[in-house]
């Protein structure tokens, strides 16, 4: 008895000593130094920091923070709170790495930067005004955007996605903002990017290499989905971008799509064009609405498609208003060019100043069930370009609006898609409500 009463005191002493000791998988960081239990920054916890570890953070903490190597790490403000971090922050060759909280700023380069990690997850984060990129994904890393967050006011890019990378915004509890970017809200390079609704990207590239930029750039086979689940008020918008709203080149794929129950992709007021796809590309529009362009609501060109559709079971429609309003012989709704294609099923294209599509050079476009008025027409073709549509139209003999011949006589293409899954966001919510309940049982 009297040796465990001895080894008792002596760990006690020990505590008292070392006070991160008691619960060694938890540690506190004050960066204002008036605690002086704790560690004075990031960096000096975290080589303390093994598997499992929860890293809790109060005051402005002004140093670079370089997580490596990490495996299943905590780190954040304590719970509903939040924390100034003056430098950059980044994650490389680590896994489960979970960030809740945190405020980054770094004057010299990116705010965050995630390598060669899996797993990391972004809770209520915010990484804007930073002179680099506000988040760079890169070299086969996947990253969650969780709750809310904000990538606005950098340098660079809001959002880099590249080298096989993945990152995904679950923004149940509000908005993700990505605006006001120096050149795009996100860039898609080999790498892939998702959000499941509550996105805005507003008045991006607006001095960087002006009329080069626009909201989002995608290229060398990046991928995106821009989904709306989280009820009427949920929808991405993307608005108020002066050089363009969406831009794919070299097999890019964009699709944007929404549940009935919630708000439709808006697309608007973004100057010359709404969505544009070249070199191999690939746009697919399910719940979107596309207006206010002074160009094309889509521009598709050099062999690229365009799904547009109203009657997938369980999703939204899809509407293309007032747009090619500065007008001029290639100005049209929807235009085609460049051995492209065009499918449409149900879409409403009314309201433009133009035609509703205008195809060019060996173009085609299918089209039934649709709704055209108020446009300059339904379809416009030069000589090389041919339609197949529900309209009452013999080859070569115009119907009211149409200008364009018939390829065939077969009628439209059967299109058969699924009512699609809704996606389960519930790990991430459980992960936001595990990290409420392990911060609370600190205090």
């Amino acid at each position: 008895m009297k040796r465990i009463m001895s080894l008792l005191v002596l760990g006690l002493a020990m505590l008292a000593v070392f006070p991160n000791a008691a619960r060694a998988q938890f540690l506190v960081v004050d960066c204002s130094g008036t605690n002086p239990y704790a560690f004075p920054t990031i960096n000096s916890a975290l080589p303390s920091a093994g598997p499992g570890a929860f890293i809790a953070v109060t005051g402005a903490c002004n140093e670079s923070v370089a997580i490596y190597g990490a495996l299943n790490l905590t780190l954040g403000a304590t719970y509903g709170q939040t924390v100034t971090l003056n430098g950059n922050l980044s994650v490389s060759n680590s896994q489960n790495v979970y960030l809740y909280g945190l405020n980054v700023t770094n004057n010299f380069g990116d705010g965050i930067d995630v390598t060669s990690s899996r797993s990391v997850v972004l809770d209520s984060c915010n990484s804007s005004g930073n002179a680099g990129n506000g988040l760079a994904a890169g070299t086969s890393s996947d990253v969650s955007i969780t709750a809310v967050g904000t990538f606005s006011n950098n340098g660079n890019y809001g959002i880099r996605s590249d080298n096989n990378s993945y990152v995904n915004i679950y923004s149940w509890a509000g908005t993700t903002d990505i605006s006001n970017n120096q050149t795009a809200a996100l860039w898609v390079g080999q790498g892939n990017f998702a959000t499941l609704g509550n996105t805005h990207m507003a008045n991006n590239a607006l001095t960087t290499n002006p009329g080069l930029h626009v909201a989002i750039d995608m290229r060398g086979g990046g991928k995106a989905q821009f989904g709306s689940i989280f009820g009427p008020n949920s929808s991405n918008i993307i608005e108020n971008n002066p050089n363009g709203a969406v831009s794919l080149q070299e097999n890019a794929e964009i699709s944007f799509w929404s549940l009935q129950s919630s708000g439709p992709n808006i697309i608007r007021n973004n100057g010359p064009f709404g969505v544009e796809a070249g070199f191999g590309s690939q746009i697919t529009l399910a719940g979107a609405q596309i207006t206010g362009h002074t160009g094309p609501a889509v521009d598709v060109y050099a062999h690229s498609q365009l799904y547009g559709t109203s009657q997938i079971p369980g999703l939204g429609a899809t509407q293309m208003q007032g747009n090619a309003a500065a007008g001029g012989p290639l100005n049209a709704a929807i235009r085609v060019d460049g051995n492209s294609e065009v499918l449409l099923r149900g879409v409403n294209v009314s309201q433009n100043n133009g035609p509703a599509m205008l195809a060019l050079v060996n173009s085609s476009a299918d089209f039934a069930g649709g709704t055209f008025s108020g446009n300059t027409g339904v379809i416009t073709c030069d000589s090389s370009s041919t339609m197949v549509s529900d309209l009452s139209v013999v080859a070569r003999t115009p119907a009211s609006g149409v200008a364009c011949a018939t390829a065939h006589s077969l009628g439209n293409r059967l299109v058969n898609v699924p009512t699609p899954a809704v996606p389960d966001i519930s790990p991430w919510k459980a992960m936001h409500n595990r990290y409420q309940q392990r911060s609370a049982a600190q205090k």
